[in-house]
């Protein structure tokens, strides 16, 4: 099948990765342009750039110069509205790592951990000028553990997704299209103001904050500190597994108290 892929974040890599692998020609990948990155601001090609340069694909920047006509477009963490001339060209889906509707938008695994849910599912689904709103051709669901991180279930859901493309890709017509039924929730970007933790909510949310966004941002002995890993205790408590100190290396907690030694520990000071 002739294929044109459209992604962005690493995250769609792998998943891009399997249905090249699968035997499928592919055209062409749309990926968004090139980023400054790091403190000097070097432009950096997208993830997915870089894979499609390294398996020589053509790579092409800006869907309203679209103009091609492959068998299917398959959307994955694109980043940008698809209009006519992409999905007038071909049948177009995309993955979706939710279960539709609940979480549409830009940021549903996070979501899901954020706000301590066990479950989710993967989606397959037609892609249409209302966001995240088309029929569901597949729905795979997955469980989330109470210590999984962002990192983790991508890993997870990219798996699933590649999957589920490449068996669609099979025989499209096995999957009839269903309606998305019941009340739309939706997402939205997380920002740095997000990571701050607040010690006044419980340890619970504390912890699915830091394992949705990946670090919690506050202060210990008047230091700023991200805080990279934590758990629950069997108390119920929240304990802090690894940290990084400003300017200094990840470490774990007994190192952080080993240099402490003395000194009486008041975090969120």
């Amino acid at each position: 099948m002739k294929l044109v892929l459209m992604g962005t974040n690493a995250f769609v890599v792998p998943i891009f990765e399997k249905i090249a692998n699968a035997g499928h020609e592919i055209m062409a990948v749309y990926t968004r342009g090139p980023k400054p990155v790091g403190r000097k601001q070097i432009l950096t090609p997208s993830p997915v750039h870089t894979w499609a340069d390294a398996r020589g694909i053509p790579v092409h920047h800006n869907p309203r110069e679209y103009d091609m006509h492959p068998d299917m477009v398959v959307v994955v963490s694109y980043g940008a509205i698809l209009r006519d001339n992409v999905l007038n060209s071909a049948p177009c889906i995309n993955i979706h790592p939710s279960d539709l509707p609940r979480y549409r938008g830009p940021a549903p695994i996070r979501t899901a951990i954020y706000n301590g849910d066990a479950a989710s599912a993967v989606c397959l689904m037609a892609v249409t000028p209302e966001l995240d709103a088309g029929d569901v051709y597949m729905r795979t669901p997955f469980e989330i553990g109470e210590n999984d991180t962002n990192e983790m279930i991508e890993a997870r859901v990219a798996e699933i997704g590649a999957d589920m493309v490449i068996e669609y890709l099979k025989n499209p017509s096995l999957y009839p299209a269903v309606p998305q039924s019941g009340t739309p929730t939706f997402t939205r970007k997380f920002t740095g103001d997000d990571e701050i933790i607040d010690w006044g909510k419980p340890p619970r949310e504390i912890h699915n904050m830091i394992r949705a966004l990946g670090a919690g941002r506050t202060k210990i002995n008047g230091v700023d500190v991200k805080i990279l890993e934590t758990r629950i205790g069997a108390d119920g408590a929240l304990e802090i597994l690894r940290l990084q100190p400003a300017g200094k290396k990840p470490m774990d907690w007994k190192s952080f108290l080993n240099g402490h030694r003395g000194a009486d520990i008041k975090i969120g000071e």
